[in-house]
């Protein structure tokens, strides 16, 4: 069985996959205070709790944009399951040609994103991750990673309003039942919410200006489904994309030498 790890700013997420079949989800907290010890334990017992014995997972396949984690999650593989992750840097295979000025540059969740898009939808592609920063990719219409955008979170503009403001406080983010907020509240939900949608709609727009108004557009990360909501430019919502991206290019390196888990460093990211 194969496990993917997505290393992310504020949630680890973690998919157990029998063959092609994600068998199932687990998230934890990210935090670089904790040893491998504490995550192996807590990682095991959640699997454990979902129904996927530790000792049934013989490969790994990893992503990280927390540098402190890495190496923290690198251990907990091999104390833990005795496995050498495949670790997506440099020199991985990806299937994927990267165009960016600095390839070193591209997080890997974005890579492995558009990988997994480009396998599900075929390109051209805008794929649209909600995490801690919302990330837009752009991927030609000839399946190149050709860059994109970055903006902060909807969560980490919450928090800057709220620790910068004396009068604001902390709201659920959903949508009010119009724009015009008549209270606090539903002011900063319009903003938050219904601010946000128009954002990205606007950013999709003009991406396809560039891209081709055929372009796809794929939603994904912890806040897809409510900003999906509020808009009508998104063609797919895929709460796994990394993932499936992750197994896929698990899958690719497979039958390098230097794989099964080998981590590359040389070189740039590989078609």
């Amino acid at each position: 069985m194969l496990l993917c790890i997505d290393i992310g700013n504020t949630t680890v997420t973690l998919g157990a996959f029998d063959g092609t079949r994600l068998v199932t989800t687990l998230r934890v907290a990210t935090d670089t205070r904790r040893l491998a010890d504490e995550y192996g334990l807590l990682v095991s017992n959640l699997l454990q709790q979902k129904g996927v014995e530790p000792a049934s997972i013989d490969a790994i396949s990893m992503c990280s944009v927390v540098p402190p984690l890495t190496g923290v999650f690198g251990e907990l593989c091999h104390d833990f399951f005795g496995v050498d992750p495949l670790i997506v840097t440099v020199g991985v295979r990806t299937g994927l040609r990267i165009t960016y000025e600095n390839p070193r540059d591209v997080g890997s969740d974005r890579i492995v994103d558009a990988v997994a898009a480009v396998e599900l939808y075929g390109p051209p592609l805008i794929v649209v991750d909600f995490g801690t920063a919302t990330v837009f990719d752009a991927v030609s219409r000839e399946g190149a990673y050709l860059g994109g955008a970055i903006f902060p979170g909807i969560n980490v503009s919450a928090e800057s309003l709220f620790h910068s403001t004396s009068q604001l406080r902390r709201v659920e983010l959903v949508a009010p039942k119009s724009a015009i907020g008549q209270n606090t509240t539903t002011a900063l939900q319009s903003g938050l919410v219904l601010g946000y949608a128009a954002m990205v709609t606007g950013m999709v727009g003009r991406f396809k200006e560039e891209l081709g108004q055929d372009a796809k557009v794929v939603g994904t990360g912890g806040l897809a489904g409510i900003i999906a909501q509020e808009t009508e430019i998104f063609d797919h919502i895929n709460l796994e994309l990394t993932l499936v991206g992750l197994r896929l290019i698990h899958e690719m390196n497979l039958q390098r030498p230097d794989a099964p888990g080998a981590q590359v460093e040389k070189g740039v990211p590989q078609d």
